[in-house]
């Protein structure tokens, strides 16, 4: 049997940055037998960006203490796309601190700096880590990490998530001085000379220890870091596009929604642009259900909290529920309560009243599959530092829809879900797709094991006869039953959680659900949730930055303008856009004293689909100029033509 060898020996591709030894992530110093199983790592894979990042975080830490080292360390995990630090410091980081940073970096990661893994006792990281609170504090929760109000146990982990407790070392390549130290559980990039060119740091911003606002606030720097300058450059190139594409930005341009203060943070009121675009969205999903034998109902904002006593979502969801209003108490002329009032809660979901109305009268197997769908408004009271736009809100409302079937008609029924969901998302122009199956957390679920082992099973064996990517999300399911969900790539790349396909056997039994079967026997019926767009307001946003405001002619608010050439042939195009608009087309005639150049460029910064520009040899050969978002035009196009060729985009939902 050969003697124990190291990574540096096994490998000799410099792209390989660390290795996965008998499954666990190691650092290329790390010892392997013959009996082991090494995969190596390389930079530019999923493990080694991860890898590189979190050494870059170590980097700009030591570069933080170098310049200030009075601040104190937090935490620094490696997120998607980059990496940040949190740090206690006495004044906030200003763009030039971040400058000074990254020059500081710079000398460090050129220097060539070694990550050495140690491993420590308890007592050991204690007193070498005496002068840093917030590690004391994590060293504390060792074996814990992830209990308590406002954990973030996942970028806890990366410090003391492993077996032990290990402290890095960044030594001097030469001496083997140890430069500076941070607990970590790694791995990390063999030297810091590794990092390249490839990373930049990107803002600062607050944020609570532990993610609790009971905590102290602390620093946090974000940064980036990729395998390559080029890879960093491209990186930048698609945040600089998402930020041209961000739904905040270009509701406010085009005028479609706003956050009033007097209303509340996270409740949104769409303008009469973003109405339209919104009534367009439900018209749309609306004809698609009853197309496909859903019955559309409704239900109240606001119910008695015994419903959701009956549903256990006051004990599964009540932090994300509103407050209760206590009400229906009545009070004598002395002061004595001679009726007892009741908590009534805002809805946070629609199913448990969907539920009620199944009940309401009996049901027969004739009547399954019965597919009850609405466009519910719910309310959940998320916390004010994670709403962001239309994407997290507390007001929102749900192409909700539940579907009572009897147990052999299951698989089909989600089989025949996924169809209509990828077809509906088709319309409206996503078509890039792959399926994520959502399982059990034993921590957070009710139900037997039996029960969940064949629903989840049967989700399976759909999404994989799909034919699409399956994505494993472990214990990512709701605490009634596991879940498919869609997951769709926008026209830049970035991949958006919409439609999910929920099997409940929970629900069912809370709520006695019965239907009577083909022999005259009373059974229960398997319940499915499926929301298609997720919320309205969420999908009304990722269209907007998908389309960068330049919506399908069917989805635009205003889907032709008329541009006289001069005010003489305002009446000639004044009758086209009158017969457009008798043929239900959204246009405008633009009669203002804004020059023609000017009134072309505010239509095509509006994005409008269609502009109609006429002159007198338009009016002369009863035509008009089409002229598009791209900036090219036919001209000489006849009215009848012009107008066939609107209303056929338009009813053909062409991505115009």
């Amino acid at each position: 049997m050969s003697a124990p060898s190291t990574g540096f020996e096994l490998f000799t591709d410099r792209s390989v940055v660390a290795m996965r030894v008998n499954g666990e992530l190691r650092d290329l110093a790390a010892t392997v037998t013959d009996g082991d199983s090494v995969e190596p790592v390389t930079i530019d894979s999923p493990d080694g960006l991860s890898i590189l990042r979190h050494s870059t975080a170590h980097v700009m830490a030591q570069a933080v203490q170098s310049i200030n080292p009075e601040a104190k360390l937090g935490i620094g995990p490696p997120i998607t796309d980059g990496f940040y630090y949190d740090f206690d410091v006495a004044e906030p980081f200003t763009p030039d601190d971040l400058k000074a940073i990254e020059k500081a970096m710079d000398r460090i990661i050129r220097q060539g700096q070694r990550f050495v893994r140690r491993v420590v006792t308890e007592d050991e990281a204690r007193s070498e880590l005496a002068s840093e609170p917030y590690k004391l504090e994590l060293i504390g929760l060792k074996g814990h990490v992830g209990e308590g109000a406002g954990s973030t146990d996942d970028n806890e982990s990366v410090e003391v998530g492993g077996a032990e407790l290990t402290i890095y070392d960044n030594t001097d390549p030469r001496t083997g001085e140890v430069i500076w130290k941070d607990l970590c559980r790694g791995p990390h990039l063999p030297n810091t000379r590794m990092i390249g060119n490839g990373s930049a740091l990107l803002r600062n911003a607050a944020a609570y220890w532990r993610g609790s606002e009971k905590n102290k606030q602390l620093q946090r720097i974000y940064g980036t870091a990729w395998a390559s300058k080029d890879d960093l450059r491209a990186y930048q190139e698609r945040q600089a596009e998402a930020l041209r594409r961000d739904h905040r930005r270009l509701g406010s341009e085009l005028d479609l929604f706003s956050f009033p203060d007097e209303i509340g943070s996270g409740l949104a009121v769409f303008h009469p642009k973003g109405g339209i675009i919104r009534a367009e969205i439900e018209n749309y999903m609306r004809e698609r259900l009853l197309a496909h034998g859903y019955d559309l109902v409704n239900t109240p904002h606001i119910t008695k909290g015994h419903l959701y006593e009956i549903s256990q979502h006051l004990n599964w969801y009540r932090e994300g529920m509103f407050p209760p209003m206590h009400l229906d108490a009545e009070v004598d002329a002395d002061g004595h309560v001679t009726r007892q009032g009741q908590d009534y809660y805002l809805k946070p979901m629609n199913c448990p009243m969907h539920n009620l109305i199944f009940r309401a009268r009996g049901r027969s197997y004739r009547e399954l599959p019965l597919r009850l769908a609405e466009f519910g408004t719910v309310y959940r009271y998320e916390k004010s530092g994670t709403l962001s736009g239309l994407t997290r809100v507390r007001g929102l409302t749900q192409d909700d829809a539940h579907i009572y079937v009897t147990e052999d008609q299951v698989k089909a029924e989600i089989a025949s879900q996924l169809e209509f969901v990828f077809e509906t998302l088709r319309g409206y122009g996503l078509s890039d797709f792959y399926l994520e199956l959502s399982t059990r957390d034993p921590e957070k679920s009710v139900g037997t094991d039996a029960q969940w082992e064949a629903a989840t099973e049967t989700l399976r064996q759909v999404a994989t006869e799909s034919g699409l990517e399956l994505v494993a999300d472990p214990g990512g399911a709701a605490f009634y039953g596991p879940k498919i969900s869609v997951q769709a790539r926008d026209a830049i790349g970035r991949t958006w959680q919409l439609s999910t396909v929920q099997l409940d056997f929970n629900q069912p039994e809370l709520f006695e659900l019965e239907y009577t079967a083909a022999d005259g026997s009373r059974q229960q019926p398997v319940m499915i949730h499926r929301a298609l767009l997720g919320s309205i307001e969420r999908f009304f946003a990722i269209l907007l930055e998908h389309y960068a405001g330049a919506f399908p002619v069917w989805l635009s608010p205003v889907q032709v303008v008329g541009i006289p050439v001069a005010e003489a042939y305002e009446d000639y195009l004044a009758d086209v856009i009158a017969e457009l608009r008798r043929r239900g087309v959204r246009a405008e005639l633009d009669a203002s004293s804004d020059r023609m150049a000017k009134k072309i460029r505010t239509h095509t910064k509006d994005r409008v689909p269609f502009q109609l520009i006429a002159g007198e040899e338009d009016r002369a050969n009863g035509s008009v100029s089409f002229r598009f978002r791209d900036g090219s035009q036919e001209n000489g196009i006849p009215i009848t033509e012009a107008i066939e060729r609107i209303t056929t985009a338009i009813a053909t939902k062409a991505q115009v």
